[in-house]
């Protein structure tokens, strides 16, 4: 099964692993190793997630507070949000 992302969540994802190089030299490429990492796990298992809602799961990330929220439509993972644990929770449900 393919994964893409919600052009809002690859947005959130590009900026997120811009933050934490800024911070620490290597630390975006490792927050990048992780969600690729998640995302190929839902390639396999799509339905490896929590299920949040009627149609949305969340993959929560293990070295990093941040959330894959996601659907399983038309033969695809489709990344909602790459959400960050403390932002306010739901703000991706304007993207469906």
């Amino acid at each position: 099964m393919r994964v893409e992302f919600h052009p809002e969540a690859e947005t959130e994802f590009i900026e997120s692993a811009l933050f934490y190089e800024s911070r620490v030299t290597g630390l975006g490429v490792h927050f990048i190793q992780e969600v690729e990492h998640a995302t190929r796990l839902l390639q396999e298992h799509p339905e490896l997630g929590q299920l949040v809602e009627d149609r949305f799961r969340h993959l929560v990330l293990q070295r990093f507070p941040f959330t894959l929220i996601y659907a399983i439509e038309s033969g695809r993972v489709w990344i909602m949000a790459v959400a960050h644990q403390h932002q306010r929770p739901g703000y991706w449900r304007e993207r469906t």
